[in-house]
């Protein structure tokens, strides 16, 4: 038997021969989109101009996807990492294959193939032949696009895993893309995109139904916390409101669709499901046809009992809700998540660059989870190695040289019913990860020289440090890294926020609440480099606050103290951005100036309008006197 490359080398021969090819050297999946192509009227050796939306359209497709596309950048981010090597391009794109955002290595966007795989661009089959967005987008389901499988010769040099979003409608909502030269094809991207539009589906079904009860659920208790586990929302008369794909699997065909009752599923009765469910965090349950399953009530908090009565909880006191700043679409995404994982108790990890807000967004996830006990924070780095263990886990009297009499609890004791923040996590002893390997397998403490105890902790990690990297030289445990992650999230750094005025009005305010920062000050302040990120923008205010006390800071202050604006600007980054803000290098830079220009030449309202942090803007600025 001929092997697929042959095959499909045949094959193309046959097309440009005969004007069809022949069904047996293609998979079907492929030859069924050739003939479309071919239906469509394409040619194969007259490939179509790309076509390309206005930036005005853009824009507009940009903010009516805002969530799923919000969802979707942190997915992004995420496979980004999870790729490794280079030559890799992650996109998203809407239900019509209009490209929205790319997160991409340099080398592919150097690539000649790549010119026109930039936001703005339609990826429909019936424009760009046989690709991955578009054809994804038909069939609906998870497609591979290797090499000359595409109807273009110009892409034949790609591999392009494409896998659909579903809405919680059953509508497609998006597409989610892994492209990259077919030489640093990997074989497991397919399993991770296709997990990580899961994942934004979830996201999707618990945002949509946040105001209802959600119930996850699974035949193992294991897998109640993971991509596989069924979700259903209800509503408080133990209505179904909808059930996602999972929970479909799941329940074999049994009458879980919107409109039937939680009674025409399950044996257990509704109202004595949401009674236990209160009081404990898993539960049995058992549907229709015998099945047994572990169930968990997410939302458990939201819903407390009143004489019998359901009644959604209150939000978040203002100024709890106000302490993490997110009015960045990307990071909105990433507190939902981090939201809903603290209320189920999953170990969250936290990546970003030095002064991103990884403890603050810790202790946000604190406050969200609803735990009575403390938020403890430590740094693995600043612990000596040799202590780090007792430190953690505690220890009995007299269980080393020098331990106190009556011996310590511990951290992780310390922490039992709130939650326990493990700040520089990549810096942990190999030695120890073991230990916490072990302790995150059954949550029991196992102090040294003392009795083991379980205890309940909510755990948070946070790392500024490459893990993957350090996975290969050794210095950490995948297997931690896979226990630590059950959500990861990555907090974008200060230049690459949309939210840099708000962020630098809640900072001021907290520096000093008699102070204010004009337009001009604040348009100044994004043009710094802010290497140090919040941290380093929170000093730079204080700084000032102290210069002008009580007043109005404006830029001639900033000026005065960080010198001339020259100085200070911001080399333009080459990836690793999103949306916009990622695209100076994707989207014709005369786009940023015809805003520019039609806002009177105003700097914030052009942001605005696009959807983007002030220092891009500057960026096409210089660059244009450039």
């Amino acid at each position: 038997m001929l092997p697929a490359s042959r095959r499909v080398d045949n094959a193309w021969m046959t097309l440009e021969q005969r004007g069809a090819p022949p069904a047996e050297l293609l998979s079907a999946d492929i030859y069924d989109s050739w003939m479309r192509c071919i239906s469509f009227g394409l040619d194969t050796l007259r490939p179509p101009t790309p076509e390309f939306v206005s930036p005005a359209v853009l824009r507009q497709e940009q903010q009516r996807c805002s969530l799923v596309r919000g969802l979707a950048l942190a997915e992004m981010h995420t496979l980004h990492q999870q790729i490794a090597g280079s030559n890799f391009m992650i996109a998203f794109a809407n239900a019509d294959g209009l490209l929205l955002d790319i997160i991409s290595d340099p080398s592919f966007s150097d690539a000649s193939n790549a010119a026109s795989i930039r936001p703005g661009t339609v990826w429909k089959e019936s424009i760009c032949g046989t690709n991955g967005l578009g054809t994804a987008a038909h069939l609906k389901r998870v497609i591979v696009v290797h090499g000359r499988d595409h109807f273009f010769s110009r892409y034949n040099n790609l591999t392009c895993i494409a896998a659909p979003i579903f809405a919680p409608d059953g509508e497609l909502a998006g597409i989610l893309d892994a492209s990259s030269d077919c030489v640093s094809r990997q074989a497991h991207t397919q399993a991770l995109v296709a997990m990580a539009a899961t994942q934004i589906e979830n996201g999707l079904f618990r945002e949509h139904h946040r105001g209802n009860i959600l119930i996850a659920f699974h035949n193992r208790g294991e897998y109640l916390h993971t991509l596989s586990a069924g979700l259903l929302a209800v509503d408080n008369e133990g209505r179904i409101l909808a059930a996602n794909r999972a929970a479909g699997i799941l329940l074999h065909g049994l009458p879980a669709s919107p409109g039937r009752r939680f009674a025409d599923v399950f044996r257990t009765k509704f109202s004595t499901y949401l009674d236990e469910g209160r009081r404990k965090e898993r539960q049995r349950l058992e549907d229709d046809v015998g099945s047994q399953f572990v169930s968990t009530i997410e939302n458990t908090r939201q819903f407390p009992m009143i004489q019998g009565v359901s009644r959604p909880r209150p939000p978040l006191p203002k100024e709890v809700a106000t302490q993490f700043v997110s009015d960045d679409p990307t990071i909105a995404a990433v507190v939902r998540r981090v939201e809903s994982a603290a209320a189920r108790k999953m170990p969250i990890l936290i990546r970003g660059e030095t002064g991103t807000g990884k403890e603050q967004l810790a202790r946000h996830a604190h406050v969200a989870s609803g735990r009575t006990g403390a938020f403890v924070p430590v740094n693995c780095a600043a612990l000596p190695d040799s202590l780090i263990e007792a430190e953690l886990f505690g220890y009995a009297e007299g269980a080393f040289t020098g331990a106190k009499k009556g011996g310590a609890g511990g951290l992780f004791k310390e922490a039992d019913g709130g939650t326990l923040f493990l700040d520089e996590i990549g810096d942990m002893p190999v030695t120890l990860q073991a230990v916490l390997l072990r302790f995150l397998d059954d949550w029991t403490v196992r102090p040294v020289g003392g009795v083991k105890r379980q205890v309940d902790v909510l755990l948070v990690s946070a790392t500024n440090a490459n893990l993957d990297e350090s996975i290969a030289k050794g210095r950490f445990r995948s297997d931690l890294l896979f226990r630590l992650n059950t959500l990861e999230v990555t907090l974008s750094p200060l230049r690459e926020r949309s939210d840099f005025a708000k962020i630098a009005r809640h900072l001021i305010e907290k520096v000093d609440p008699s102070a204010d920062l004009t337009e001009s000050a604040i348009d100044r302040l994004t043009e710094l480099n802010w290497d140090g990120n919040i941290r380093e923008l929170r000093n730079v205010l204080s700084r000032l606050s102290l210069a002008e006390p009580g007043h109005l800071i404006d830029e001639t202050l900033v000026d005065n103290l960080l010198g001339p604006a020259s100085s200070e600007r911001r080399p333009e980054r080459v990836s690793g951005s999103s949306g916009l803000e990622h695209g100076l290098h994707e989207i014709q830079r005369a786009h940023v100036l015809t805003a520019y220009a039609e806002t009177g030449n105003n700097i914030s309202k052009t942001a605005r309008r696009l959807g983007v942090s002030r220092n891009t803007i500057y960026r096409a600025l210089r660059d244009k006197q450039s």
